[in-house]
């Protein structure tokens, strides 16, 4: 990229898409278009195009999604996968009418079998099923991916596709009726310390692995590939690590200051078992890392009690 393309990060205001404006302006990136929601409704097709038509990105970071945790994803599934659909096809459709240099796609570990060989491949795409409570997310993340594909296939548009894992930061979301399961523990071990509540509940067993990503190591992965990868199969991009539900509780714990119980409802659903990426082909090509779990737990939790 040059430092004077015109770049539309979609998504802007979100986790993902406020760090890969922070990234892109920390690298003196100046001209980079960022339409609020009112400006710009990416579920509508006529206001894309006619968006696009105007404005004429030479870059696209389609961050935009409607995102959530278990119990989001389960209890409005029609909103997901419709959102969802709509957003990717409106934006990628305009971007490849107005010949986009580029356009870098962001999909979600979920699309993955929930019970794909560990560490999981970028080859494990469509070899099982997937987990029922997020299924609608993930496979309108995977029709992206495959509409990325076909456009490169057919139209020879220059499309990749990102997967990162479990991601938290700065800009996440902490209502406790939509969030990820970090963002979640930070919040509920805070309120509860505030509160000073004898215990704090976590859903399910304790026992699932996860693999987390801070959000800025994420965007800093994002605008590299875009710079030094171009093939249309979908890469992973991960921390390289997980870590069981009952140890991130006890580490979120620890971070927040909290001395009551912690408790597992065993009754309430655990997800996918494990969910470790092989984030081998991006190490390869020269990425890594940087942000350590509980430093950026640490610097996440800071920022939550600077919002309230």
């Amino acid at each position: 990229m040059n430092k004077t393309d015109r770049i539309f990060v979609a998504g802007h205001r979100g986790l993902v898409g406020s760090a890969i404006v922070r990234r892109l302006q920390e690298l003196e990136f100046a001209n980079l278009l960022l339409p609020s929601r009112q400006e710009l409704d990416l579920r509508s097709q006529a206001q894309v195009n006619n968006w696009f038509q105007r404005e004429r990105p030479d870059y696209v970071f389609l961050a935009a999604a409607k995102v959530g945790g278990i119990l989001a994803n389960d209890t409005f599934p029609a909103d997901f996968i419709r959102e969802n659909l709509q957003i990717q096809t409106n934006v990628i459709e305009s971007a490849y009418h107005v010949g986009v240099k580029k356009l870098i796609f962001l999909g979600s570990s979920c699309i993955y079998p929930k019970h794909a060989s560990q560490p999981i491949l970028e080859s494990a795409l469509l070899s099982g099923p997937l987990e029922p409570t997020n299924e609608w997310y993930a496979i309108a993340k995977i029709a992206g991916i495959k509409m990325c594909q076909a456009y490169s296939r057919q139209y020879g548009m220059n499309a990749i596709s990102v997967m990162p894992t479990n991601l938290y930061g700065p800009g996440d979301n902490f209502d406790l009726q939509s969030s990820h399961v970090l963002p979640a523990l930070i919040r509920k071990f805070h309120e509860a310390r505030i509160s000073d509540a004898p215990e704090v509940v976590v859903w399910g067993t304790g026992t699932p692995l996860r693999e987390f990503l801070h959000v800025d190591d994420l965007a800093d992965a994002i605008v590299f590939l875009a710079g030094h990868y171009d093939s249309p199969e979908q890469i992973n991009a991960g921390f390289g690590s997980d870590i069981s539900i009952r140890d991130l509780a006890q580490l979120v714990q620890e971070t927040v200051g909290y001395s009551g119980r912690i408790i597992f409802d065993t009754s309430k659903p655990d997800g996918t078992p494990r969910k470790l990426m092989d984030s081998s082909k991006l190490a390869a090509l020269g990425w890594k890392p940087r942000i350590p779990l509980r430093d950026g737990i640490q610097s996440t939790y800071q920022w939550y009690l600077k919002q309230r």
